[in-house]
């Protein structure tokens, strides 16, 4: 049997690997004679068209069409080449050209289609295809949708998918929800992936959004192609990538609560036809939606600069290199504004009531590194990143909510401690995506290594005993330092039986192993610690099969059936040392496994003027993970508790515009429960069975109406209106059902005045200011949703 014991151990193979492949695909790539690519794209009156998107499939070249409708791409390989054309008011059409030599008069016309929708492409399988021909359940937000929908966060695009839920406790890292299999712990249920790139733990992941191209949401488990935590499904952020075409922004926006929105973007061809750069840049500020009453000052002050570098090197017509960095860097005056249960939250909304305010900074970076090689007959790519968070408070954060001194928290011990850093490596070569054959394939290998230190001390004061401490005026000093690596191989088939019947088949092998040291201390004010837990480790490996088999039929050219089964895997973990001596540390938990069954249609209805996408879901959580919060430390002890059962279905719909007016809802309705579950709560037996999953609205609706009209056509002076209404059912945020929020309803509205060059809006959220709860604890601590906020920006495009 494969050993993968001796591939953890040995990472450095993958390098040497990495290093030699690259070298060959880059010495190939130079010896590889080239060609020069011009053409023209005109309308069907044989009129040019200009800043028509031409986009080279192979290489991921594009550029944007001149006044006269030319085009041009240089190094361009022998072989055949598949180029797509896309322009709004057009049918986007793609094209495969032949190249044996240089081609100077190449003509692509494009036939009007006003109240045509565009075709919407994704990479969800990790290629280039058409959203109505993949066989399963996506939801896409285009560039359009995230700018004139303010979509500036990741929690921004709760409900724009029927039964996603997202929520965060005022830290700007999101518990993630779909399909009622929900982000618990650490490791996320739901996967996140920026440009290819793993973002691998709620403690890495880069929540703001800058200039991004799509958002691309999968429904039900991912694991074949996405690996360990894609039990949910997957959230395929991509960025908007350089080209040849100079193109860039400015834009300053204000709002109330003192919300200020500063970013800019430039993409450059430093070499053209070479090496292409783009840079964007965010600064937010806020003085947040809380008041804290003890010193009646405003709470949750944030400041904030989001940063995108993405180099792009053309080494030759196969071989393209990409290097990407981003940070994000938070300064939180006040973060966790939480009050103590939720009837206080909502009976006195947006206030607190803590003595102890500290100053919590959080530090990003995600870098990454492809290499993508279009051999004859294959396909290569190279992933490589690295991420990083630094999250540590200045002074010692309020642990109780409350105006006592009774518990609070400090880890600002240095960067040696609280930064996790990650590294992993995807391979993959797959069929080449110049030749469109009826079997389409794709095999791969991933490797990871992550490091965390954590060094925390719990101070409790004078008010202690308030608390529930049996004296006062002491530390408790706990470190806990975990080290884990895994590695994977996975493959898919795809097989067009003939031009209606095409089968998916996948599998995944995934191998993990976890060590977790740790070491306790206490001391009293004033005096030396004694140790009260000497260096103890342990040690858990974990492996995991996820298979995958769909079906799709298609009825005709405009509708699709599609029928899947995938297997879902979280991994598991170690129990950390905390401050509560009830709550051993170094127990392991296994991890969960779900088994996912999903039907349904997607239609493309009224000549393409309708888009009308079903489905229904059944999904079988077994082994499922309780994880239950253990105070004052904010860590969690996690068990395995029986089976949680997930059943529902989803509806969406887009229409295109129709005399300036479009509508694009999305309804879910979710039934997850917990069945055959006892878990042990505060030593407290508590039966779970029937009960339901925590942060998972039982429906979610959002419907957008956009009305837009043509104030001048000469001048192409644009007002476009926009209306949203967002319906979020009920909900609860414990295990025991206890703390519940009632379905409710949110409207918001946007003004945009638009032209070629300039952009000036208005918009306002949450218009009637529902007070809602967004985010609640077992314990009962409760945050709020945003109160009712509005503001304007002005945009420059040049």
């Amino acid at each position: 049997m494969f050993n993968f014991k001796h591939i953890l151990k040995t990472p450095s193979f993958l390098v040497i690997f990495f290093i030699f492949l690259s070298l060959f695909a880059s010495a190939q790539a130079i010896a590889q004679t080239t060609y020069t690519l011009k053409g023209i794209v005109v309308n069907d009156q044989f009129v040019a068209i200009s800043n028509v998107s031409v986009f080279d499939l192979n290489t991921k070249q594009s550029v944007l069409t001149n006044q006269n409708g030319e085009f041009k791409f240089y190094n361009i390989g022998k072989g055949s080449i598949t180029i797509k054309f896309s322009i709004e008011g057009y049918e986007t059409t793609t094209k495969t050209i032949l190249v044996k030599k240089d081609l100077s008069n190449l003509t692509i016309q494009l036939n009007k289609s006003p109240l045509v929708l565009e075709e919407v492409m994704v990479i969800s399988t990790k290629k280039e295809e058409n959203l109505q021909n993949v066989n399963s359940s996506i939801t896409v937000l285009s560039t359009k949708q995230i700018t004139e929908n303010r979509i500036l966060n990741l929690k921004d695009i709760s409900g724009w998918s029927p039964n996603l839920n997202l929520a965060n406790s005022g830290d700007n890292r999101n518990v993630t929800s779909i399909r009622g299999i929900t982000t618990t712990s650490y490791d996320p249920a739901v996967a996140v992936y920026i440009d290819g790139v793993n973002q691998f733990g709620m403690d890495t992941y880069i929540s703001g959004l800058l200039d991004v191209e799509r958002i691309e949401i999968l429904k039900g488990p991912q694991g074949t192609l996405y690996g360990r935590n894609a039990m949910g499904g997957v959230i395929n952020i991509v960025t908007k990538s350089p080209s040849n075409t100079t193109k860039g922004f400015v834009e300053a926006g204000i709002a109330n609560f003192n919300q200020n929105r500063y970013s800019f973007g430039v993409s450059h061809p430093l070499i053209e036809n070479k090496l292409y750069l783009s840079v964007s840049g965010l600064h937010t500020n806020s003085d947040g939606f809380y008041k804290n009453e003890f010193n009646n000052s405003a709470f949750d002050k944030q400041n904030s600069y989001l940063g995108n570098y993405y180099l792009k090197y053309l080494a030759g017509p196969k071989l393209t290199i990409t290097l990407n960095m981003k940070h994000f860097s938070v300064s939180n005056n006040g973060i966790f504004p939480l009050v103590a249960d939720a009837n206080s939250a909502l009976s006195n909304p947006f206030k607190v009531n803590v003595n102890a305010i500290s100053n919590a900074v959080d530090r990003n970076l995600n870098s990454s590194l492809a290499i993508n090689y279009a051999a004859t007959n294959f396909d290569f790519t190279s992933q490589s990143s690295y991420q990083s968070n630094y999250r540590y408070y200045k002074k010692h954060l309020d642990g109780d909510f409350s105006p006592f001194d009774a518990i609070s928290i400090f880890n600002n011990y240095g960067k040696d401690w609280n930064k996790v850093e990650v590294f992993t490596q995807d391979f993959s070569f797959s069929s080449s995506k110049a030749k469109q054959k009826p079997l389409q394939w794709l095999v791969g290998s991933y490797l990871y290594l992550q490091k965390n230190p954590v060094k925390q001390a719990v101070h409790f004061g004078e008010d202690a005993m308030m608390a529930g401490a049996d004296f006062t005026n002491f530390t408790i000093l706990n470190t806990n330092v975990s080290n884990s690596k895994g590695a994977a191989l996975y493959g898919q088939l795809d097989y067009a039986i003939n031009s209606k019947l095409h089968l998916t088949g996948g599998l995944r092998y995934d191998g993990e192993r976890k060590s977790l040291s740790i070491k306790g201390k206490f001391g009293m004010d004033g005096q030396p610690m004694i140790t009260t837990r000497t260096d103890t480790s342990k040690t858990v490996n974990y492996h995991a099969l996820s298979p995958k088999f769909a079906v799709g039929y298609t009825i005709d050219p405009q509708s699709t059936l599609f029928a899947s089964y995938n297997r879902g895997f979280r991994t598991g973990g170690i129990t950390q040392l905390s401050s509560d001596p009830s709550q051993p540390a170094l127990n392991s938990f296994k991890p969960e496994y779900s088994n996912n069954l999903e039907i349904g249609s997607k239609n493309m209805l009224f000549n393409k003027r309708l888009r009308l996408n079903m489905s229904a879901f059944y999904t079988l959580v077994t082994d499922a993970q309780i994880p239950i919060l253990v105070l004052p430390d904010a860590l969690t002890y996690t068990q395995n508790a029986g089976e949680l059962l997930s059943k529902g279905f989803e509806i969406e719909m887009g229409t295109s515009e129709w005399k300036g007016l479009s509508i694009t809802n999305g309804f879910g309705y979710t039934d997850a429960k917990y069945t055959k579950v006892k878990a042990n709560s505060n030593q407290n037996d508590l039966n779970l069975v029937n009960k339901k999953q925590i942060f998972t609205p039982n429906m979610t609706n959002l419907m957008a109406l956009k009305y837009a009209i043509k104030l001048n056509k000469l001048k192409n002076i644009k007002l476009t209106t926009i209306g949203e209404w967002k319906y979020v059912g009920d909900q609860f945020f414990d295990f025991a059902n206890a703390i519940k929020q009632e379905s409710f309803h949110i409207y918001n509205t946007r003004l945009i005045l638009s032209t070629k060059h300039w952009e000036l809006s208005g918009w306002a959220n949450n218009l009637l200011n529902k007070i809602y709860i967004d985010y609640a604890y077992e314990f009962g601590a409760t945050h709020l949703g945003n109160p009712r906020s509005f503001g304007g920006a002005l945009k420059i495009m040049f």
